[in-house]
């Protein structure tokens, strides 16, 4: 579900939120409409803004838990962890965690790809929120999903701060509510 449609139509921080989103044609390659985010964070106000509307959604939910979706998911997930009070675990991509690992394999439009995590970061039962920038197909997301449940994590809901059109009006993925912020510009 996007914001606008819950609670948030008309916020003027949504508006700035899109508008400091720079689309990028053709990267990484021909077709690729790049949602750019790092003039989203070089903005500190509205970086801020981004980060105080999930926070203000999740604060009082009882999250033990925000996982971050390599890499741009980074960015957001630790300053909300910090904020609600909750944990920051990565969900990496493969042969970038030391240590044992359990890992989630999944395909993408244009190939496989795969996320770990660090056995033993997240606890049977936690609460469980996960973090991307950006989801389109939600294959991504739904093998976060599937690796956090997989350790007994309960997943409470997947954020992101941009969604594609055709996400519009999906209010599930896999069962677990997907909460975004702005529809992707073209």
């Amino acid at each position: 579900m996007f914001a606008a449609e819950n609670g948030l139509r008309g916020d003027s921080r949504l508006k700035a939120i899109s508008d400091a989103i720079r689309v990028v044609p053709n990267f990484p390659k021909p077709g690729i409409m790049f949602q750019d985010i790092t003039t989203l964070v070089s903005n500190h106000k509205i970086f801020k803004d981004t980060v105080d509307i999930f926070v203000d959604r999740y604060r009082d939910m009882g999250i033990s838990v925000v996982a971050g979706v390599e890499a741009r998911g980074f960015i957001f997930a630790p300053p909300i962890a910090l904020a609600i009070g909750a944990k920051f675990i990565p969900l990496r991509k493969p042969g970038k965690l030391p240590g044992e690992v359990i890992s989630e394999a999944y395909e993408l439009e244009y190939g496989n790809d795969c996320l770990e995590m660090h056995v033993g970061a997240v606890k049977q039962g936690e609460r469980a929120l996960i973090i991307d920038d950006l989801v389109a197909t939600g294959g991504t997301l739904s093998a976060a999903i599937r690796l956090l449940e997989r350790v007994g994590a309960e997943v409470v809901e997947c954020a992101c701060v941009i969604g594609l059109p055709e996400v519009k009006g999906r209010r599930l993925l896999d069962g677990k509510p997907v909460y975004v912020l702005v529809e992707s510009r073209q």
